[in-house]
């Protein structure tokens, strides 16, 4: 098999369907398949995915919902493809987008993951497509909005071209085509990580086992990102900053002096119940 699809559904019936169409829509001059792996959903999502789809997918199901990560890995850790690709289930894959990223990942051996240029439904870009590893410095310019020209503390890159070919830190989970031998070499996704966070773990442990990580801005998907709700639950604004700390501790509390780790921990945690306050009054 030359590529393998990973989707997780959690209780979304058409999202999924309307992601593993956009996949299955198209002709490829190399093999794929589709695995869905259903995180324990508890309604009828995976019996509707089944019939819909037949045998034209993969299903896994899993006994109990432990995040994003895990769901993911339930596929990950079988799967002997050359690429595999984790696709979030609120995507819409554009025409020729897998075909192009296959070719280029063919042309350059060197490349361990590769992002496409991810479009939110208004046709904007989704920041999260391409940016540098998180540190203290340009978290604190992008909290605070403060322009800068350097590549190292723009966080989400907005310096560079959205349509263009070129090496960055980190890609999205939402898409990362991944060549599975830098895969295997750089590990598995951290399930410690519930829902947020690992993807830029698994991109930061990819790049420093030594390969490249690369934008591809000249293709598309649609991500339908944060379109059930303006409010969110609680849960998952809680685990969006305890991704942060998991992060911090894992890759950076060691080269840090303590006074500024427990600056970092403590930020975090303000942030955290700030953000849980203010969703309080959203409808």
């Amino acid at each position: 098999m030359n590529l393998s699809v990973v989707i997780v559904n959690y209780q979304t019936f058409e999202l999924t369907r309307d992601t593993v169409n956009s996949v299955l829509g198209y002709d490829y001059p190399f093999s794929v398949e589709v695995v869905v792996v259903d995180n324990a959903s508890g309604d009828d999502s995976l019996a509707r995915l089944k019939d819909y789809f037949k045998d034209d997918v993969t299903f896994i199901a899993s006994g109990e919902n432990r995040g994003f990560a895990a769901g993911n890995n339930l596929a990950l850790k079988d799967l002997s493809s050359d690429y595999v690709l984790l696709l979030n289930s609120d995507t819409i894959v554009w025409e020729n987008t897998l075909e192009n990223i296959y070719n280029y990942m063919e042309n350059h051996p060197d490349v361990g993951a590769c992002g496409c240029r991810v479009r939110l439904e208004s046709g904007k870009l989704d920041k999260a497509c391409k940016r540098t590893f998180p540190n203290v410095k340009n978290s604190f310019f992008r909290l605070f909005h403060i322009p800068t020209k350097s590549k190292d503390d723009n966080y989400n890159l907005t310096n560079l071209p959205d349509d263009e070919v070129y090496e960055i830190d980190c890609l999205t989970g939402a898409f990362m085509f991944m060549r599975n031998d830098a895969l295997k070499q750089a590990g598995l996704l951290d399930e410690t990580f519930f829902m947020y966070g690992e993807d830029i773990d698994l991109c930061y442990r990819i790049k420093h086992a030594g390969w490249k990580i690369v934008y591809y801005g000249k293709s598309s998907i649609t991500h339908l990102k944060g379109a059930s709700s303006k409010k969110q639950k609680n849960k998952l604004i809680y685990e969006f900053y305890r991704a942060m700390y998991i992060y911090y501790k894992k890759h950076h509390a060691h080269e840090s002096f303590f006074l500024i780790n427990i600056v970092v921990y403590l930020g975090i945690a303000l942030l955290c119940i700030l953000k849980l306050f203010l969703n309080l009054f959203k409808k």
